[in-house]
């Protein structure tokens, strides 16, 4: 089956890792991901039901509306790649607009638009809750109609809540898998990305994930994926999970030179009652 592209960018998007999380993912009937991101792990894994979690709500009501009223949302965000939308003054008046409104319909269709035409496809807010990222320059964004048709289809079999990944642990049952691809751990003390969704994700947030997971794989019979980079710190938290390195390039830098291959763990918590072959 051809892999399934998201229809936004995502910094740590995991269309490169999908082969290989496939790999480890035990067989359930329903894949719980508290951290969805783009859902690239969602477009390419074939379960009866999802339940797609992020604590970004501008996400999940992109993504409830695009399962509920797809011809609409496409229809209207397609206004939005005109030749004339590609302009930075455009950008950002839209970006304002975004700022002040209250309304899920225009901050979705802000959204895709932002996250095409915006530096990077990064999603980034300040402090205040503001999406402050600059425009981003190029040629000729595209418009991913095919992808969101897909998306659209796929969402049928998907539950999307806004949520925080402790509340999306508690509705785990038996016979589901949960992956998690959280904000990464710093590589080093200086690599320090965060303020995703207005607040970073901490050390102190990393070892409580781990320590879920330990607990609903052990304790819950859940078994449960995270991907993390591999360092020190992330072989400590992960202890007690199967371990695998994978390479993978990272392209959050518009250098090219800096989008060098860095090895990522995938580290599956699993009890010896749940088959963990694929």
């Amino acid at each position: 089956m051809k892999k399934q592209r998201a229809f936004l960018k995502w910094a740590g998007g995991k269309y490169g890792l999908v082969d290989d999380i496939q790999k480890h993912l035990p067989p359930a009937r329903k894949l719980i991901e508290p951290f969805v991101g783009a859902g690239s792990v969602f477009l390419n894994t074939d379960y009866e039901h999802y339940l797609l979690a992020d604590i970004n709500p501008d996400l999940i009501n992109l993504y409830n509306l695009l399962k509920n009223d797809p011809e609409q949302y496409i229809s209207e965000a397609k206004r939005l790649f005109e030749p004339h939308c590609n302009d930075k003054a455009f950008y950002l008046d839209m970006r304002v607009q975004f700022n002040q409104s209250t309304d899920p319909f225009f901050r979705s269709l802000a959204f895709l638009y932002m996250n095409r035409f915006g530096f990077n496809g990064l999603c980034r807010y300040n402090k205040k809750g503001g999406f402050n990222v600059p425009f981003g320059s190029y040629k000729k964004p595209y418009f991913p109609e095919d992808e969101l048709i897909f998306f659209s289809e796929k969402a049928k079999k998907a539950t999307f809540v806004c949520e925080s990944y402790t509340e999306t642990f508690k509705r785990a049952r038996k016979g589901s898998v949960v992956y998690c691809d959280p904000p990464y751990a710093p590589l080093s003390t200086t690599a320090n990305f965060t303020s995703y969704a207005g607040n970073g994700f901490s050390l102190d947030d990393q070892a409580a994930l781990a320590d879920i997971a330990e607990r609903t794989a052990f304790k819950r019979d859940i078994p449960v994926l995270i991907s993390n980079h591999d360092t020190t710190l992330t072989r400590r938290l992960y202890h007690g999970a199967e371990l695998n390195v994978v390479k993978v390039k990272r392209t959050i830098s518009r250098n090219g030179g800096g989008r060098n291959k860095v090895d990522e763990l995938l580290a599956l918590f699993a009890s010896s009652n749940a088959s963990t072959s694929p």
